[in-house]
């Protein structure tokens, strides 16, 4: 178990934003998480569950405590059928669970590879890519009730899964330490390819019927080729969400715009990519100060360097303003605010 005072999150944020919090407290393993909720008071109040701060902008010294899991392992639990089931730590980090599966053979998970983020993460974001979430793949939740120290167990359905939305980060907020995450995967691979640019990206390279690992591979490129490291520049990745507006809103703009991107939802719905409004406002590889957005992706913020979480806040605010006016839409963060 760690426990310190005064922790920097510089290294605990991916976009690179140098805060401190009151304290810092790190779990590696179910009994650590019990003894820590045990242990917590009025003066830890309050609470941040952190994971791989992959979708966090702090914006001021963190004034309560973080806690944070550092309980790994991956292995299977179960076999029925086709079906394997993956019991996974929350401190592993999400995207070498991808890759073990790929080598393993075990599938469902290949489009969401090098997702930012820890496996715990995964199950309160409901992270998602290329037409992929995890709500597809999570079987059960392990976690330890901060107010009893209790471990429960939580299925899918317990869970409340939507679109970046679960319990977790509503009702749940702060009620649970995830120790554990079971996917279930499968040992027979039907690749999904319809979203984005992955035909065209394999067909690229000539491949008409991916492996596993090609899939894993190409979908890798893509994200390489959009997204800038975080090491270099610092983001978290998707900032906005992309809106899910009615038939007739759609309509509306597709008249205005044609040719806009669009994916149905249902027949009453449809979602239109968020950098794509953000890049027809002009905002794409432009910067508000030291906070920018980045130039191969509108839907990415980036510190430019030695920005503040207030001046990237005010470009999220001002890039919201311009998309409002512009489409007559509300986009929303994805990344957590604090």
């Amino acid at each position: 178990m760690k426990d310190i005072r005064n922790y920097s999150l510089l290294g605990h944020n991916t976009f690179g934003i140098d805060a401190c919090c009151r304290r810092f407290v790190e779990y590696a393993s179910v009994e650590e998480a019990q003894q820590i909720v045990a242990s917590l008071g009025e003066t830890d109040e309050p609470l941040l569950l952190l994971g791989g701060g992959s979708n966090l902008l702090l914006t001021q010294d963190y004034p309560g405590t973080v806690l944070h899991s550092a309980i790994l392992g991956v292995r299977v639990v179960a076999e029925e059928g086709d079906k394997v089931f993956l019991e996974c730590g929350s401190g592993e980090v999400f995207d070498d669970v991808v890759a073990y599966a790929v080598k393993h053979g075990y599938h469902g998970a290949e489009n969401l590879s090098l997702i930012p983020g820890e496996v715990g993460a995964s199950a309160v974001q409901n992270i998602g890519a290329y037409g992929a979430e995890a709500k597809d793949i999570i079987y059960k939740v392990e976690a330890v009730e901060v107010a009893t120290g209790k471990v429960v167990w939580l299925s899918n359905e317990d869970c409340g899964y939507g679109y970046r939305q679960s319990r977790f980060k509503h009702e749940w907020h702060n009620k649970y330490l995830i120790t554990h995450v079971v996917y279930e995967l499968s040992r027979t691979f039907v690749p999904s390819l319809e979203y984005g640019n992955i035909n065209s990206a394999l067909a690229a390279k000539g491949i008409e019927k991916p492996t596993a690992e090609e899939l894993r591979q190409v979908i890798i490129e893509i994200r390489r080729a959009k997204l800038p490291d975080p090491d270099v520049q610092g983001n978290a990745g998707s900032f906005f969400m992309n809106p899910i507006v009615g038939k007739g809103k759609y309509d509306e703009l597709a008249a205005l715009y044609p040719g806009m991107p669009h994916y149905t939802i249902d027949a009453e719905h449809e979602k239109i990519p968020a950098g794509w409004m953000i890049d027809q406002c002009g905002w794409k590889g432009k910067s508000l100060g030291r906070a920018g957005v980045h130039d191969k992706q509108a839907l990415v913020l980036v510190n430019r360097g030695g920005a503040t979480g207030a001046e990237v806040v005010t470009l999220c605010r001002t890039v919201q303003k311009d998309v409002k006016n512009k489409f007559g839409i509300d986009i929303y963060p994805e990344v957590n605010i604090f």
